[in-house]
């Protein structure tokens, strides 16, 4: 087969099943982790969207951080984000991801996540509800697509 229709097919299949890597940067409150969780099970059905969360980075295509980024866990970030093969998509959920929110000024806190990595999503809210966290993966899906 030629690679262009190779490359095509890949696109297709990575477009309609994104794997998700769910990052909690670890210092916020886990308002938006619950509603990830949330998100990821049963009630919300993120596999009608072909959506897989994985516990893998290097399986994912799709990197989902929520939480303030904590000094500490700043090189775990960076490191999971290097683990992902290319093309990649970084969704960052919630307020505390998106720019520190109320822990913006902590001692603790290296944020907003796009400091450290390049971000291509942002879902706000504090925290954001399932269905907007879901619609950040079916749009991950399509950059990713367009990113083959």
């Amino acid at each position: 087969m030629p690679k262009g229709i190779i490359k095509k097919m890949i696109g297709w299949a990575r477009k309609q099943s994104p794997w998700v890597y769910h990052f909690p940067a670890g210092g916020g409150c886990n308002g938006c982790e619950i509603e990830t969780l949330a998100a990821s099970g049963p009630r919300f059905d993120p596999q009608r969207l072909g959506a897989r969360f994985v516990t893998n980075p290097r399986e994912a295509d799709v990197l989902l951080i929520n939480g303030p980024v904590t000094i500490k866990n700043r090189q775990n970030l960076i490191r999971v984000y290097n683990q992902i093969p290319d093309p990649k998509v970084v969704v960052a959920v919630g307020a505390c991801a998106v720019s520190g929110e109320i822990f913006r000024y902590s001692y603790s806190i290296d944020c907003p996540v796009d400091k450290h990595i390049p971000v291509d999503l942002y879902v706000q809210g504090c925290p954001p509800r399932p269905h907007a966290i879901l619609a950040a993966i079916k749009q991950a899906a399509s950059i990713l697509e367009a990113r083959i």
